[in-house]
């Protein structure tokens, strides 16, 4: 049988990135066995459901390079791919467990159900849930007579359906990442299946498009696992157990300090986001960070997740897309929660700034150099993009590390100007200013050649006088080898900034 997954987000707010790397993990899996990729929106919930989410999915997903093969947009054989136009083809499967005995209509309030689980706590006589313990003294059709019931329904009256578990059965579920998992059912809540809005909650539907869609995987994050046997139990109802998907539970991320799962409180409050792309929240208008407009790249992305929770087995830490398909495995996917290291995030980020091509990174450093009101021809952009990436994290840091080119220095780094322009460092920049404006060629050999050669007449080592300088153009003591600074700004800009540097700094220090 052909390999199919599915991701099954809820539109009920932006995608986290524990998501993302859910949809990863399948996605790899799917074409690793060259089978098929589902995406799946799964808005059972009307009352959650956020305006804009879908589209903000669907989007994430294509920045991440995580196509699906069938779903919103993409219509294969099994679809609709949206759970709300699928509404006609869940009752009939809520009924026939109903009819089968493995499920039950009930009627109690909001206030009653209040009332039940109140009383279980004041008497501390088990957990205080709607299971086979309570069950027998609820308003349901467990308890009343057949003709009341029916009653009840034409009437109109507002009711669930429940699925009936077993009082006292052990349920396995076999996982492909932690192994056989058994749960006694009289541990499990009579779950509702479907509402009294005439949807139906995600158990119900999610096994019934699982089973109509053909699904021979389930991967899913570990907060799934608890409701695992209850979903064990309703493939075994609906006669359908030849054909459960086996099942994977993904571990956590977590916090950077390794407590706790990882939120957007977390981020927020260490500054690092946690969706991948910028979301506004449409009713609140605040807006919470993304991968994308912090500047990393997708791939930078797409590999710090894979990595959260997946271990090769080898050293190896940088992954195409390609490489991450061929060499993925279920086997290799942990128990424990992943912990995500912001630091890390950068580190990976930097990573692919180098190995990509300077036209690439070119094409995003005129991006900023236009919002600085900067313009540089192709041919400048690639030479400053080689001279000062390896310094940076992010296309945006270029700018903090090669401003000098297009503008002279604002104002001098203090502690620099103290350590390094010292009593005599004035009268060497004049001199030495004259000594560049005798020069006919300004390219970087030649440059070097005089600086050499003015060094040697004055009897002085680089250290006297290379700092100076490059306080003058820079104004601090960064960038890359000076003679570049000074070929790419051209000799007259060089000499106005060492005339400037010397009007400015004090002769003694």
């Amino acid at each position: 049988m052909s390999v199919r997954v599915r991701f099954a987000p809820s539109p009920t707010g932006p995608l986290h990135m524990g998501g993302v790397r859910t949809a990863l993990y399948n996605y790899l899996f799917a074409k690793k066995h060259k089978g098929s990729f589902l995406l799946r929106i799964e808005d059972t919930d009307q009352t959650r459901y956020i305006p804009g989410a879908e589209a903000y999915i669907m989007d994430a997903l294509t920045w991440c390079g995580l196509p699906w093969d069938e779903g919103p947009g993409k219509d294969g054989p099994y679809g609709p791919y949206r759970q709300s136009e699928r509404k006609a083809l869940y009752k009939q499967y809520a009924m026939q467990l109903v009819d089968g005995g493995n499920a039950y209509y009930a009627f109690d309030t909001p206030e009653e159900l209040d009332e039940m689980r109140k009383r279980i706590e004041k008497e501390k006589s088990g957990n205080p849930q709607y299971d086979c313990r309570t069950r027998g003294e609820m308003k349901n059709s467990l308890t009343m007579p057949e003709t009341e019931v029916k009653q009840r329904i034409e009437s109109g009256e507002p009711f669930v359906i429940r699925v009936k578990t077993p009082e006292d059965e052990e349920v396995v579920v076999n996982d492909l990442i932690r192994g056989t998992v058994r749960v006694n059912s009289h541990l499990l809540d009579d779950k509702v299946l479907f509402k009294s809005d005439g949807m139906p909650t995600y158990h119900l539907a999610n096994v019934v498009d699982d089973y109509l869609m053909k699904i021979t995987h389930v991967i899913r994050g570990e907060e799934w696992l608890p409701s695992a046997p209850l979903h064990v139990l309703l493939y075994r109802y609906l006669g359908w157990s030849d054909n459960m998907p086996a099942f994977a539970h993904l571990p956590l991320l977590l916090k950077p300090d390794g407590h706790g799962k990882l939120s957007k409180r977390d981020g927020d409050r260490l500054g690092f986001p946690v969706f991948p792309l910028q979301w506004t929240d449409p009713e609140s208008g605040s807006i919470s960070r993304g991968y994308r407009e912090d500047g990393y790249f997708p791939e930078a992305f797409i590999n710090i997740l894979a990595l959260l929770g997946w271990n090769p087995g080898t050293e190896q830490e940088l992954f195409s897309m390609q490489e991450l398909i061929d060499t993925f495995s279920l086997e290799r996917v942990g128990k424990a929660g992943a912990r995500f290291d912001p630091d890390k995030a950068r580190w990976f980020n930097h990573q692919y700034l180098q190995k990509k091509p300077v036209t690439d990174i070119a094409d995003g450093f005129e991006k900023v150099l236009k919002d600085k009101g900067h313009h540089a021809d192709r041919e400048t952009l690639h030479q400053i993009v080689a001279l000062v990436r390896e310094r940076a994290d992010f296309i945006h840091e270029l700018w903090e590390q090669s401003d000098f080119f297009f503008e002279a220095p604002h104002d001098y780094e203090p502690g620099f100007v103290k350590k390094k322009w010292k009593g005599d460092t004035s009268a060497l920049m004049r001199k030495l200013a004259r000594t560049l404006e005798t020069m006919e060629q300004f390219d970087v050999n030649s440059i070097d050649r005089v600086i050499q050669s003015f060094m040697e007449e004055n009897a002085l080592n680089p250290g006297k006088l290379m700092p100076g300088l490059r306080l003058a153009l820079v104004g601090a003591g960064r960038g890359p080898d000076v003679k570049e600074i000074m070929a790419m700004i051209g000799k007259k800009e060089v000499i106005d900034r060492i005339e400037k540097a010397v009007d400015t700094l004090p002769d003694e220090s």
